[in-house]
């Protein structure tokens, strides 16, 4: 038996204002997206922000239903809206903030596994990295330059595809 690593790079960045302006603004967006969740029964707000290679911004918001798990995450919202109104264009950066009335989120959070599967599914549909910006909702921002990074030792789907 041999022992191997995993291991995954990314950046801490004490706040948004260093960010580049495009970066700062879809931080923006998904902060604001916070407010148009609809999530009654964790009371945990996501707002997700995707900018598209065409320049365009694609919005999201989590999506709670009494019929657990019949809700979407903000990510798959806004991946699926960018995917359904904009085919073919490729999705270069994506923005995640969450937010409570419970309690405080002090650091940024992570799409859970769903979602980094279905990002990872577009990211290598088009053949380019997806770029995840992972803000706090006042500050520290995590930037992760690939979703191939959040996802190692990922499932590809290549084992689904016919060979003959």
């Amino acid at each position: 038996m041999i022992k191997k690593n995993v291991s995954i790079h990314y950046y801490e960045i004490d706040s948004v204002d260093l960010l580049p302006k495009d970066e700062q603004e879809l931080v923006r967006l998904a902060r604001d997206m916070t407010n148009d969740a609809y999530a009654p029964y964790s009371v945990f707000y996501v707002g997700a922000a995707i900018l598209l290679e065409n320049g365009k911004m694609v919005k999201g918001s989590n999506q709670e239903n009494g019929a657990y798990p019949s809700g979407l995450c903000a990510e798959r919202v806004a991946a699926f809206a960018a995917s359904a109104n904009h085919p073919g264009v490729s999705m270069k950066k994506i923005a995640i903030c969450a937010r409570s009335n419970r309690l405080e989120v002090k650091n940024p959070v992570s799409p859970c596994g769903a979602c980094r599967q279905v990002l990872l599914e577009y990211e290598n549909l088009q053949k380019e990295p997806l770029k995840i910006l992972l803000a706090s909702e006042n500050g520290k921002v995590i930037v992760i330059d690939k979703v191939d990074d959040l996802l190692p030792l990922s499932f590809s789907g290549n084992g689904l595809k016919r060979t003959s």
